[in-house]
């Protein structure tokens, strides 16, 4: 597909001063299917995979990655909280896009039931519920990996409104091929990928997480603001503990 780069500037200011800056700098007007590539070749084959939710904004990433090598591994939390069509939404994906390494995670059942055993955790504290059904289980799969692709962009706004192309994450790379994206660039590379709409889009959500913490977005809201509602809560830690956990 070819790669239209959005007619405004989102690059942040990143210092090119060391090696990670240096390669997010000389990436910084890459297509997303050259970033894809240089993180293979800076990290090592075997070495990178790409973590994804298979949510309502997953699938161009990963037709992207597609693009790049299909047997990327791809990490897929199952919370035990995921929403039916979620797991639907995964599996048609993986056959669409002949993904040829999926990997489905669960939290450690044991942390589960010492925490959470009444299922109530993620009213009561969404931040522990979070960390032992999405970051703690990522800390320990990404422990046989030096870098990791992810889908992050910066018009989504708050803690991703600055995000480089690449960047440290722990000991490992950090990759936001999609970073520079505006939306209308995600919506056109969407339809030219022929790629479906998870099914719940069209039943009003417009950003899905697990179920008890999911609503729809209201016209006019941000995209995420169906997250966490009515909570002090934007992110479910991947992107802001993970360096906490197993690093």
């Amino acid at each position: 597909m070819t790669f239209q780069r959005p007619g405004a500037d989102f690059a942040p200011a990143t210092p090119c001063i060391d090696e990670v800056g240096g390669l997010a700098c000389a990436l910084a007007d890459a297509s997303p299917t050259e970033i894809v590539d240089a993180a293979l070749h800076a990290v090592g084959p075997g070495r990178l995979c790409l973590v994804s939710s298979f949510g309502t904004e997953s699938a161009v990433l990963l037709a992207y990655a597609a693009e790049v090598d299909r047997s990327i591994p791809v990490v897929f939390l199952d919370t035990g909280w995921l929403f039916e069509e979620t797991l639907a939404y995964r599996d048609t994906l993986t056959a669409q896009l002949g993904l040829t390494d999926v990997r489905s995670l669960q939290p450690d059942a044991a942390r589960v039931a010492a925490l959470d055993g009444e299922r109530d955790l993620w009213f009561s504290d969404p931040d522990t519920c979070c960390r032992i059904r999405k970051v703690e289980p990522l800390a320990r799969a990404l422990g046989g990996f030096d870098g990791w692709l992810n889908g992050r962009k910066r018009y989504q706004g708050g803690l991703r409104a600055s995000i480089p192309v690449v960047e440290r994450d722990g000991v490992r790379l950090k990759f936001n091929p999609l970073a520079n994206l505006d939306r209308a660039a995600v919506e056109a590379a969407h339809k030219a990928f022929a790629l479906p709409d998870h099914p719940l889009v069209a039943k009003g959500f417009s950003s899905v997480g697990c179920m008890p913490c999911t609503s729809r977005a209201s016209e006019g809201e941000d995209s995420r603001a169906g997250r966490w509602r009515g909570k002090a809560k934007t992110e479910c830690g991947i992107h802001t503990l993970l360096n906490t956990v197993g690093n």
